[in-house]
């Protein structure tokens, strides 16, 4: 069987991002688009590649030069009514809101969906992907990328927030057809840069 190897690129920043607002579906910052350009041209050849549906995940891709298929289960968490908005309005309006948040998995942020339901998906992105074979790109977010890596370790899902996952920085996973591993975490290419060492 072959092996199968696979990097998730979180995908760039937006605007409202930047303002330490939770995201709307909305055109990456130009920064983002500067980091996208030079990362495409150090990619690695691919054999299959996916993207999360929102804006910012597409427009990433396509600057990295990519045609990836819409993956439904790579999208970012559904944040409900907090979309939109800053951390400071949230806790204005409901106050305590954010702490339960980051402290309870199963917690429901504006009437989206929780981190548990998150790590459901993830797990079962990467059930699927396990025996493809190749090397697969998905462009993602960092929750999606956070999961991951929790699901791989299986460590508790309230360390999420412990996990650091900048725009455009790739980590990568290698699965033998029955389990995954974790290879390189966070890596981030820079425009002189190359791809991690296998």
């Amino acid at each position: 069987m072959r092996a199968t190897r696979l990097t998730l690129v979180c995908s760039g920043i937006t605007h409202q991002m930047r303002s330490a607002g939770f995201p709307l579906d909305e055109p990456l910052e130009r920064r983002s688009i500067e980091l996208a350009l030079a990362l495409g041209q150090h990619l690695s050849k691919t054999d299959r590649v996916f993207v999360a549906p929102s804006l910012r995940a597409r427009e990433t891709a396509q600057l990295l030069g990519l045609r990836a298929t819409v993956i439904d289960s790579l999208r970012d968490q559904n944040y409900g009514f907090w979309e939109g908005k800053t951390l400071e309005k949230i806790e204005a309006e409901q106050p305590g809101a954010l702490a339960a948040f980051r402290t309870d998995p199963a917690y429901v942020p504006g009437g989206g969906e929780s981190l548990t339901q998150v790590a459901s998906r993830t797990a079962g992105f990467l059930d699927a992907m396990r025996s493809a074979g190749g090397h697969l790109i998905a462009v993602t977010h960092p929750v999606v990328v956070r999961t991951a890596m929790i699901h791989i370790l299986a460590a508790p899902l309230t360390s999420c927030w412990q996990i650091d996952v900048p725009p455009l920085s790739m980590t990568s996973f290698y699965s033998d057809g029955t389990r995954w591993t974790l290879r390189a975490c966070g890596a981030q290419r820079r425009a002189a840069g190359k791809d991690p060492p296998d």
